[in-house]
């Protein structure tokens, strides 16, 4: 499901296969109710949807970068007592499609390094016989109650706003319009970034990893393990976010689809040419925030989720510390909001008195 929602599933190749029967858009409902986005965007700022910010689409002036490009630098965090070091990449989405990252200095790095670390993720356990039984009630948790359309739903003019963005992004998608309106948003903005020359498609860990591969150097995956104890329980909890949150989530979603493209695409651009004081300039919109409060109104989804990203945090914090401890050098990635920001996980290693420094 190309959008704003990220998760992973534990279970077997089978039963994963099992799970994409319906279509994958099912199997991201099913997920959605205890999905884990990247902790970035608990910090990141929604932009506001004003009269003088609407327009019926966007224009886009700043023309994507193609071909080899570097990347950004590393940022390099060590004890204060050791020459141990950790490297970090920070990562990008979305980023142009047509780029092709050139990774010598990591390539160096990763080789000399006695690990790679993952950044931290949710990995939800899914009980496969209970999604089976339970696929009739999923396929209606996607749907807006009642039978009703998203014309049924929203205000007239919000409703007049989505129109142009439907047409030019999902076409002849008409089934859209039976979806709840968080849903509606994330199928939306995936085909929006899409459509606009960029991809969400993670295509620097399959280089690291072969990378690590090739080198000989373990990679240490940091799991962050979410049962789903109950998943009727967990479906209607998803019900029962249905409301004004819903709408104000794909309301904030066509706010930053009218706004915000070209931004996003200078933001890809600075990160393809390794601009950092650019990519640190820029202002990042992000209208996940808003939309995780949709699921956060429910206090069980809202107890999954915030102990999900504390884990998220810790388990990454701890893993990192490990490494600087036990290894003359790690490799690991991070977000670049993680990097910048006053209290990502990065700031977090600086109030520990780690040295850290940024990539010139």
């Amino acid at each position: 499901m190309a959008g704003f929602f990220s998760y992973k599933v534990h279970c077997s190749p089978l039963r994963l296969a099992a799970l994409r029967l319906p279509d994958s858009r099912m199997r991201a409902i099913f997920l959605l109710p205890i999905y884990v986005l990247s902790f970035a965007a608990t910090a990141a700022q929604t932009l506001p949807a004003t009269d003088a910010t609407r327009v019926s689409a966007p224009t886009l002036d700043t023309v994507l970068v193609s071909g080899e490009q570097p990347g950004p630098g590393l940022w390099k965090v060590m004890r204060r007592d050791s020459d141990h070091v950790l490297w970090i990449l920070g990562t990008q989405a979305p980023l142009p499609k047509t780029i092709s990252w050139r990774s010598n200095e990591v390539e160096k790095i990763i080789a000399s390094a006695q690990e790679v670390l993952t950044d931290a993720r949710a990995e939800l356990k899914v009980g496969f016989f209970r999604s089976v039984f339970l696929l009739p009630a999923v396929l209606g948790a996607k749907k807006n109650a009642g039978g009703k359309t998203l014309k049924d739903i929203l205000p007239p003019d919000l409703y007049a706003r989505w129109l142009p963005l439907k047409q030019r992004y999902l076409g002849k998608y008409d089934d859209v319009e039976r979806l709840r309106p968080i849903l509606a948003a994330n199928e939306l903005y995936g085909k929006a970034i899409g459509k606009s020359g960029m991809t969400n498609k993670n295509a620097l860990w399959p280089v690291i990893e072969k990378i690590a591969k090739q080198h000989k150097v373990p990679v240490k995956e940091i799991d962050v393990p979410i049962p789903v104890d109950n998943a009727r329980q967990a479906i209607d909890d998803f019900k029962s976010t249905a409301g004004q949150l819903d709408i104000d989530c794909l309301a904030t979603t066509i706010a930053r689809l009218e706004t915000d493209l070209d931004a996003m695409r200078a933001r890809a651009n600075a990160w393809a040419v390794g601009d950092l004081e650019k990519l640190k300039s820029l202002p990042y919109p992000d209208q996940r925030a808003v939309c995780l409060n949709t699921l956060a109104a429910n206090a069980n989804l809202r107890e999954k989720l915030d102990a999900a990203k504390q884990r998220i945090r810790s388990e990454w914090l701890d893993a990192a510390e490990t490494a600087l401890w036990n290894n003359a050098s790690t490799f690991a990635v991070l977000p670049v909001t993680e990097l910048v920001s006053s209290d990502g996980r990065l700031a977090m290693m600086r109030k520990k008195g780690y040295l850290v420094e940024e990539p010139q």
